[in-house]
């Protein structure tokens, strides 16, 4: 089993004056990620730097963080990304 660790940026965007999620971008790093969701932060209402742990082979998730938030992020984001 290995073990991979990716860094994604997650916009949140309005639908029906409802915050739900965007677009995905991932990133080489977890600095770029942080770097990257702060400079969207001014183009969308929330975006959230993400560290995503999964198995390469399987793409079971071990853990999803979340590394920062900018903006407007749904209250139950953080749930959301443990339950799968």
């Amino acid at each position: 089993m290995t073990m991979r660790t990716s860094y994604v940026v997650q916009t949140f965007v309005l639908k029906r004056k409802r915050l739900v999620p965007g677009d995905r971008e991932s990133t080489a790093a977890e600095s770029g990620a942080l770097k990257k969701a702060e400079a969207m932060a001014g183009r969308f209402p929330g975006t959230a730097a993400l560290r995503i742990v999964a198995d390469d082979e399987t793409g079971e998730l071990e853990s999803a963080t979340i590394l920062a938030q900018f903006g407007e992020v749904p209250d139950d984001f953080a749930e959301s990304l443990q339950g799968g």
